[in-house]
């Protein structure tokens, strides 16, 4: 039998997208290009080689602990959802590492699900089982991280004079991950209404809709232990923690530190997540240093330094990956092809669905 065509429509649908993903990569290697010969690379340069070596290095050492407090979060969270199930360290920090590399590396937020396969491979178990009990794990530590953004927009506020005294704004921001906890834990009971309509689409995505909140407060486990709870939001908040010090620490290496200030090293950390929700390149290039550039310009750093800030951080954050994620890579005897997203078996999966 000879093989089958795939359809016309499937083949230009990912066409489409293969030109759109193009055409968006040189948008922004345009507007980069551009932004950077406005600036004047004589002052992005200059600030690039002028920059402090040692606190380079203090950087890439805070970012590195910073991302080993995360795998020990996790690990706790799972240690809560699976107490019957043999964790072992290694295989959670391997997982882990290799996660924050994919996303650092390749466009699309690839690295939770492919911390995810390369965990459960290491758990004994059916894996229709384990996938989504990891996976539920993740929303533990998002809400964390909800809490963590809602402390540096705390702190971005308090630190802005023009925001000083909008204590509103601030309460608004720490509801955030209130609103979505609450969501989570009532959710399943509010859609039980949707799931007696006389609709078949309404009771349909309301049982769809309640089985992923159900796994949600599958993976929420941890709060109801203090055990791991209050070991994982501690570790979680202090991995944020030294994150902010290497944000602030490239501030010194660059002798920014008479006009940007550890309220600015939070603003700059609350900018790049922001803005990393959606990222429409790999690591997120051009849209992280735009953020960098904003942040600073708002508390008096010139265009050049900023943009050298934005490069140097960015710098910072994806070699960490690498340099981590690489023997994790390795360790799990898996290859580049194993953790890269397949633009084709995603489009014949989304066709089939």
């Amino acid at each position: 039998m000879g093989t089958l065509e795939k359809p016309p429509s499937r083949r230009r649908r990912r066409a489409f997208t293969r030109a759109a993903v193009v055409a968006a990569g040189l948008l922004v290697a345009g507007l980069l290009v551009f932004a950077l010969s406005r600036l004047g690379f004589h002052r992005i340069g200059h600030a690039l080689i002028t920059a402090s070596p040692g606190w380079i290095v203090v950087a890439f050492v805070l970012m590195g602990s910073s991302l080993v407090l995360r795998a020990a979060a996790w690990h706790e969270t799972l240690r809560a959802a699976l107490p019957e199930t043999q964790i072992g360290w290694a295989p959670v920090v391997r997982a882990a590492m290799i996660g924050v590399m994919a996303s650092a590396v390749f466009p699309g937020r690839i690295g939770e699900p492919t911390r995810v396969l390369v965990l459960s491979r290491r758990i004994e178990g059916p894996s229709r089982i384990l996938l989504p009990i990891v996976a539920g794990t993740l929303v533990s530590l998002t809400l964390i991280n909800l809490l963590a953004l809602a402390l540096l927009a705390g702190v971005t506020f308090t630190s802005v004079r023009l925001l000083h005294g909008h204590v509103a704004g601030v309460l608004s921001v720490l509801a955030v991950p209130l609103a979505l906890c609450g969501l989570v834990l009532a959710g399943p009971r509010l859609l039980a209404f949707g799931g007696r309509s006389r609709r078949p689409r309404v009771v349909r995505a309301s049982a769809a809709i309640a089985r992923v909140l159900d796994l949600a407060r599958q993976g929420l486990v941890v709060f109801t232990r203090p055990r791991y709870g209050i070991a994982t939001v501690t570790l979680q908040l202090l991995a944020w923690t030294l994150q902010w010090l290497a944000c602030y620490a490239v501030v010194l290496s660059l002798g920014l530190q008479s006009q940007a200030s550890l309220g600015t090293a939070a603003a700059i950390l609350l900018a790049v997540n922001v803005s990393a929700i959606l990222p429409a390149t790999p690591s997120n290039v051009g849209v992280f240093q735009a953020a960098c550039l904003v942040v600073l310009a708002a508390y008096g750093v010139g265009a050049g330094p900023g943009l050298a800030y934005g490069i140097l951080l960015q710098a910072v954050e994806v070699l960490t990956a690498l340099l981590l994620g690489i023997p994790a890579l390795l360790g799990e005897g898996l290859t580049w092809q194993d953790i890269r997203p397949n633009q084709d078996t995603e489009a014949e999966q989304a066709e089939d669905g």
